[in-house]
């Protein structure tokens, strides 16, 4: 960790500062979930009016209790400590907001709660997870559950090799399960091997070895028949120019020094190679530049000839240049029909399907998302059922999105009927089916990200029977749950007429304190990624961590953000830094005006495009008192000469930098330090290639020649996002000591030693 300008010093010592006065926000309850549940839950829900508009119930949040198998025991940097049950205080302790001790430490959120890179069943219907482990500096690791009921799962990932793909940077699709046989991209050195299940586990290299990561893959499938791996790769070896991405074939066996067969090639991006069941044809998804895959794509499907080529190639859909339409996950059903999502004509990605009349139909049109953005590749949002079962022949199980809440249903391609599955959980996505089972990614505001195997046969009861075989989470939730902020759903209108946008209001909750007598909490704005992303209701500690101290928090779907359809999604088309940083500013301002938060103690925080909305928040605005931006932009010129190609003229679209040749030089928040408002505090990794290191500095440098307060984090050997327990420990920590040295007017309950602030210190 380097600390840029900095050093370490100072305690709080004494810090205070008076506060201003309110009473405090709690959480309402209301009605449960349906009678058709899965087994229990507790439900909450809870909607505030915006302004001038009637308060309309749009999403329920909900709850399931969800315990961690095997070990209660918390990892983390430096060390393990067993997980204790935290008993609340029988008499409350009167306290400032802000100044609570919490159980739920920086340690706790570090050390225990792992990453999720997907999963898979193996032929035997075992499931098999891969993990990110902060206390392993990141590693992701595939843990195969217990071959029986209560078993132990067993790690297949030999140490000295992480599953993790660096495609696009933001990866995903790192591994492929055929029968008894893994193939997976290693990490360090982004080469594919192959890796058997049982026996010999030695892993063996497919891939040629460069000297360096330059060539990628991922999102691959096995050809069985033949003996390949059809995946995609992306190539740097051409430098000082753009990468190549193409659809390549690989030998299972042979040469590993062979240089891989390139399938398809020409446009800009490839994502989803798929076979047809009997091999013959080959799906594809692809689109170019100036287009993300959510504004502008194509499917398209071929034959494999004699020879390996594919030929007679078909476009399937996005073809048309008068209709905007972004096609994604195509996928064969057991029949030989090609099935997709699409959002042609409605702007909502819905179900379709292209079978052998060569005809695309709407399967059941729905206000509703069927898919999400493809940040990652291995979307999976719907599966066909595989079951001898008659009640559950010919259906698709399936999940979408409707007001920032995620559902079940089952899909019946011969009635055309839709019947809808209750589950607790508010977000779920990555289904994988197994006779009458399906596995579902899934969370909800009691329960973190999790992998839960759903049987789709009601029983007696109208019950849906479940397990969860795994959890982010290593230690038993029900230690904290009374301490745990339930979620309301909050629209508020936007400072534009007529719009409203939404957020996830967490109001302070911990059963040992109670506040000082008419004070308002202070509030965190969470600006989220993408900006083609969401805010989600899922149990998230680190939200927990702010929460549980006296802290209000308010995770914002800013118009632009996914789940509501393409026309709130293009909110944002040509307004970033206007209409998000708008969005932010109205919900804080509705917050305080409802009474729920200080008005005068409004904080706002945001990784990458959100970090971003929270620099842009200070020279456009001035409704923050203070903010945290983590990798965040600053300088949008120069940004798609230094990025990645992924999203290199993804910043053109957002701002009409495309048809403004000034959009980019006025929506630059280091063109405008002169109004710059509020102290900020920035964390970058070194070794980040989506947003570069110097987008930091030179506003580090800005503000601090300006006289504000500011500090700077650098990590070394962190990329965009950190995964590393120590260095997430210490972000947290320091942004909360940074707001409550500055703004706060309270002293934390923990003593952590602060950075040095410039400006502030001297």
């Amino acid at each position: 960790m380097r600390l840029a300008g900095l050093s370490l010093g100072l305690g709080l010592g004494g810090f205070r500062a008076s506060s201003s006065a309110s009473s405090r926000s709690t959480v309402s309850a209301c009605n449960d979930l349906t009678s058709r549940r899965l087994l229990y839950s507790d439900g909450h829900c809870s909607l505030l009016g915006n302004r001038g508009l009637k308060p309309r119930l749009s999403v329920g949040s909900c709850a399931i209790s969800v315990r961690a198998s095997g070990t209660s025991t918390v990892r983390s940097g430096s060390g393990s400590r067993d997980g204790e049950k935290m008993a609340p205080n029988q008499e409350q302790i009167e306290a400032a907001f802000g100044s609570w001790r919490s159980p739920v430490t920086a340690d706790l959120v570090s050390g225990t709660t792992k990453q999720f890179g997907g999963s898979a069943l193996d032929s035997h219907g075992r499931l098999i997870w891969c993990e990110g482990r902060p206390w392993q500096k990141g590693r992701y690791v595939l843990v195969r559950e217990g071959s029986d009921s209560g078993g132990a799962a067993e790690d297949l990932t030999p140490a000295g090799f992480s599953v993790r793909t660096v495609v696009h940077e933001y990866g995903g699709g790192a591994f492929t399960i055929s029968d008894d046989l893994i193939v997976f991209s290693n990490y360090e050195d982004q080469r594919l091997y192959k890796q058997a299940l049982d026996g010999d586990r030695t892993p063996v290299a497919l891939t040629p070895d460069y000297g360096e990561r330059r060539v990628r893959y991922a999102d691959g499938v096995v050809d069985k028949s033949n003996g390949l791996y059809i995946t995609v790769r992306e190539d740097e070896r051409m430098r000082g120019k753009e990468a190549t991405n193409e659809i390549v074939v690989v030998q299972l066996s042979g040469d590993s020094s062979a240089e891989p067969k390139v399938l398809l090639s020409g446009n800009d991006f490839y994502a989803y190679p798929r076979l047809s069941p009997d091999g013959k044809k080959i799906s594809w998804m692809e689109w170019s530049h100036p287009n993300m895959p959510w504004d502008r794509a194509s499917i398209w499907v071929g034959d494999i000839s004699s020879h390996g080529d594919v030929v007679n190639r078909t476009c399937v859909a996005g073809g048309d240049e008068e209709i905007m339409e972004a096609p994604s996950e195509p996928r064969w059903s057991p029949e030989g029909d090609l099935y997709f999502v699409s959002d042609r004509g409605s702007g909502w990605w819905n179900l379709y399907r292209w079978g052998i009349d060569t005809k695309v139909e709407a399967l059941y049109p729905l206000e509703a998302e069927f898919t999400r953005p493809l940040w990652n590749f291995g979307n999976t949002n719907f599966a066909f059922v595989r079951s001898k079962e008659a009640s559950l022949q010919n259906k698709i199980v399936c999940t979408y999105r409707q007001r920032g809440m995620s559902h079940l249903g089952l899909f019946d391609v011969s009635t055309r009927t839709f019947s809808k599955i209750e589950t607790p959980f508010c977000d779920i996505f990555g289904l994988m089916t197994e006779g009458e089972y399906v596995y579902i990614t899934a969370g909800s505001t009691l329960c973190p990200l999790s992998v839960a195997k759903v049987n789709l046969l009601e029983n007696e009861k109208g019950e849906y029977g479940y397990s969860v075989p795994w959890t982010s989470f290593e230690v038993d939730i029900e230690n904290y749950r009374s301490y745990i902020s339930v979620p309301q759903v909050v629209e508020f209108q936007t400072n534009v007429e007529g719009d409203t946008a939404f957020a996830n209001f967490y109001p302070p909750t911990n059963p040992d304190y109670k506040p000082l007598a008419g004070e308002k909490p202070p509030l965190l704005v969470r600006s989220h990624g993408g900006p083609t992303s969401e805010a989600k209701i899922t149990l998230n500690f680190s939200i927990q961590y702010w929460t549980s101290r006296g802290w209000a928090f308010a995770d914002v779907n800013y118009s632009g953000s996914t789940g509501y359809g393409r026309e709130y999604r293009e909110r944002l088309r040509g307004q970033w830094g206007i209409r998000d940083v708008g969005d932010c500013c109205s919900c804080a301002e509705f917050l305080a005006e409802k009474g729920m938060v200080d008005g005068k103690r409004l904080c706002i925080d945001g990784r990458s495009a959100g970090g971003y909305t929270t620099i842009a928040s200070m020279v456009f605005a001035n409704t923050f008192a203070a903010g945290c931006s983590l990798f965040g932009l600053s300088q949008l010129a120069d940004f798609g000469d230094e990025t990645h190609k992924f999203e290199s003229r993804y910043v053109q679209a957002l701002t009409g930098g495309d048809k403004d040749k000034d959009a980019l030089y006025n929506r630059s928040p280091i063109n405008f330090v002169k109004n710059w408002s509020c102290p900020i505090i920035l964390f970058q990794g070194l070794e980040d290639k989506v947003v570069p290191p110097n987008q930091a500095r030179i506003i580090y440098e800005a503000v601090k020649a300006k006289g504000l307060p500011v500090a700077l984090v650098e990590y070394e050997g962190e990329q965009h996002g950190f995964l590393k327990a120590e260095n997430i420990k210490h972000q947290l920590e320091q942004e909360m000591t940074f707001f409550a040295r500055l703004i706060g007017g309270f002293k934390m309950a923990e003593e952590v030693t602060p950075l040095r602030i410039e400006n502030y210190d001297d």
